[in-house]
């Protein structure tokens, strides 16, 4: 396996909701030592992405950059703003600076076309902030259709993407049709982690990315 050369900024979107983003940008915090941001973060009821990052991966407090929304509604970024009388703005999000924060993971809330206000999706949250994507898919039945979208929309967008991270059991069909039909490279199959300490994110990062 040979080592993967990350950008030192890289942009963590989904096909969908739940399909592991947040376990992949704890692995690469891990095995690449980066900060880790998540802009918007869309209910705080068990615990936000953030405290469950720093939980897991037990890094310092400087390794974690404040939301720059954080809504209490575990819904849509639009939904949980209007909820909380907020209005979502592009240019509320700076990105952190390079001198603090030389490697840093940058985390999206569901998919690319998760609505953040009246006119912008999560996709135009990805062309301001203008890094390369790190696209999540699973690895189960109607992964192919969701991703292959998901790259199609990307690509229109003019996002460079690094790559796709598949989560869950390995899929052989589904990777090479993923990477046929997408023109893309599958760069990891990751299996579910049991138990997420730092250790075992460490050793996930050894395994899928060197």
């Amino acid at each position: 396996m040979h080592h993967i050369e990350f950008p030192k900024k890289i942009f963590i979107t989904g096909t969908d909701t739940d399909v592991g983003k947040t376990v992949v940008s704890a692995i690469l915090m891990a095995g690449l030592k980066a900060a880790y941001w998540k802009p918007i973060q869309s209910g705080q009821d068990d615990m936000t992405d953030t405290a469950w990052m720093r939980s897991v991966t037990g890094l310092p407090d400087e390794y974690f950059i404040p939301e720059s929304y954080l809504l209490s509604q575990p819904l849509s970024p639009h939904a949980s703003a209007s909820h909380d009388g907020v209005q979502i703005e592009l240019k509320a999000f700076n990105l952190p600076d390079d001198e603090t924060y030389p490697c840093l993971i940058v985390e999206g809330a569901g998919g690319v076309m998760v609505p953040l206000n009246k006119n912008y999706f999560m996709v135009d949250l990805m062309k301001f902030l203008d890094l390369p994507v790190l696209l999540v898919a699973r690895s189960t039945l109607g992964t192919i259709n969701h991703t292959l979208l998901t790259l199609e929309l990307l690509r229109q967008n003019g996002l460079e993407v690094f790559g796709v991270v598949m989560n869950g059991p390995k899929n052989q069909i589904n990777k090479n049709a993923i990477e046929f039909y997408g023109n893309i490279n599958v760069i990891a199959e990751v299996d579910r982690l049991s138990p997420i300490n730092f250790q075992a994110l460490e050793k996930a990062y050894n395994r899928y990315f060197r």
